[in-house]
């Protein structure tokens, strides 16, 4: 068991996607989708950016339940809610199922979301960048607290001294079993598992 930790630059609901029952991270963070197995933890903690403010607060904390191809997303029942609808509500709009393909080996299409450009049509930087890694991680074991979460205790530290939270770019990988343990027993600990609050951007717009 490994547990992957990063920071949520922009909590938008989109990358991850905690709606409907489930956590996906289907966009970004290609490495982590790369490498984490069912049964692996991801963390997100929020920025520490001046406009956000959220550094070393929890986001949120899924335990890997399924690995999935675009493909097999794409047309898994379980998922057609996430696939975006711009015009709809927030939660319809940051939908993550926007890869697919009309046939195999052909381009990868695009639907209308976070990642288009501003007019809808494909965008190729992040179309690269995504698909590179032909993988989404589900889990219907989690807890999202997106821009309301909880600070994160300074005793969550690995045995080789490094924080549960990871500042600036790139990710913690720790196999450090006794450490994920705390992780996990701290997780528990908390409010509920499940969708707990809205998206810090949901938030700001609030305010």
């Amino acid at each position: 068991m490994r547990l992957y930790s990063y920071v949520v630059r922009y909590d938008s609901g989109f990358a991850p996607n905690p709606f409907y029952g489930w956590c996906t991270l289907a966009t970004c963070k290609p490495r982590i989708r790369q490498w984490a197995q069912v049964g692996d933890w991801i963390v997100g903690t929020g920025s520490d950016n001046q406009l956000v403010q959220r550094g070393r607060h929890l986001v949120y904390a899924m335990r890997v339940t399924e690995a999935l191809t675009f493909n097999d997303y794409d047309v898994d029942p379980r998922f057609q809610l996430k696939k975006p609808y711009r015009q709809g509500s927030r939660k319809q709009s940051c939908g993550d199922n926007i890869y697919y393909r009309s046939a195999a080996n052909t381009q990868w299409l695009q639907r209308d979301s976070f990642h288009s450009n501003a007019d809808g049509t494909r965008r190729a930087d992040h179309v690269k960048r995504d698909t590179g890694v032909n993988r989404v991680l589900a889990s219907d074991q989690f807890a999202y607290y997106g821009g309301d979460g909880p600070r994160i205790p300074e005793t969550l530290t690995a045995a080789d001294g490094r924080p549960l939270c990871k500042e600036g770019i790139g990710y913690y990988v720790f196999d450090d079993l006794p450490f994920i343990a705390k992780v996990e027993a701290w997780v528990a600990s908390l409010a509920g598992m499940g969708y707990q609050g809205p998206p810090f951007e949901w938030i700001s717009l609030r305010d």
